[in-house]
């Protein structure tokens, strides 16, 4: 029996319809594309190709931190005027030659000074609790602990000034030593640049101390960080031709910038680095051997 054609083309119709569904029911791919995966599983994530970042460590600039070398010999007057200081060196390892100023006890109008001998008095080192050298000043008249600086030394004790009976003296020897004002002139640059650079330091220094801590220690921080600058000013207030040159502020910002670093843990300078190794020199052609000829002899 022959069918119509009308049949046969209506049955070529539902061939193709479904060919192209079936078509249509899988996804696109492109070429170099991952395949698909199958209905019902799941594909693995890529393996990672590392932890977590390691945290980033505590960083500030460095500073020159000075030593002991920084004031042996060297003549440093109180304030940068009264009074005179020679740390030295001895037998022992270090004493101090001191002449300090004061006043008279029963007339605080009257100078006066006291002279704690004409041979160095034996200090004795107490580390550097505070990012600097500290010793302690073994005089049974007035004992002093204080700070080595960058050609100053800054005495933090005693609490009180000291009165000498035998002199009738009463000194003060806290604050400032430092070299004689009146040198300080053909110095106003180093000292400037030099008080910049520990400044940033310690504004960075208090950046990374408050992120280290928690929101108690932070108000700490931000408390200290204010007091800094009054504290600098009630020191260095007295210090001579002060508003000219800023030495003695200069200074105590490198001591607290010092400080700071103590207390993250960094070192006082930064570490030398490796010195690069040598490039191996290209071997010399043998003895007699000159350049290759590019024609043909």
């Amino acid at each position: 029996m022959i069918r119509p054609p009308h049949a046969a083309l209506r049955l070529a119709l539902l061939v193709l319809a479904g060919t192209m569904q079936a078509a249509l029911a899988q996804p696109l791919q492109l070429p170099g594309a991952q395949p698909f995966n199958a209905p019902g599983t799941q594909q693995a994530a890529p393996p990672s190709s590392g932890g977590p970042a390691a945290p980033r460590p505590p960083s500030m600039p460095a500073i020159k931190v000075a030593g002991e070398d920084a004031i042996l010999g060297r003549v440093l007057r109180h304030n940068g005027g009264l009074g005179e200081a020679v740390f030295e060196k001895t037998a022992a390892g270090y004493g101090l030659k001191l002449t300090a100023d004061g006043f008279q006890s029963g007339n605080l109008v009257e100078p006066c000074a006291v002279s704690f001998g004409e041979t160095p008095v034996p200090v004795t080192s107490l580390g550097r609790p505070a990012g600097v050298p500290r010793y302690r000043l073994e005089a049974s008249i007035c004992p002093m602990v204080f700070d080595v600086l960058d050609g100053a030394f800054l005495v933090v004790e005693p609490a009180q000034p000291c009165v000498i009976e035998a002199a009738a003296c009463r000194i003060d020897p806290r604050g400032l030593w430092g070299p004689d004002a009146r040198t300080l002139a053909t110095r106003a640059k180093e000292i400037e640049a030099a008080r910049g650079a520990a400044e940033r330091a310690v504004r960075e220094g208090y950046r990374v101390l408050t992120a280290r801590a928690d929101a108690v220690e932070q108000r700490g921080v931000a408390r200290e960080q204010a007091g800094f600058s009054a504290e600098r000013e009630l020191v260095c207030r007295t210090y001579q031709r002060e508003g000219q040159y800023g030495f003695c502020g200069a200074r105590l910002t490198e001591a607290r910038a010092a400080s700071i670093r103590a207390r993250l843990g960094l070192a006082s300078e930064p570490a030398k680095a490796a010195p690069r190794p040598a490039r191996p020199r290209p071997t010399p052609p043998a003895g007699g051997a000159g350049p290759l000829p590019l024609m043909p002899q």
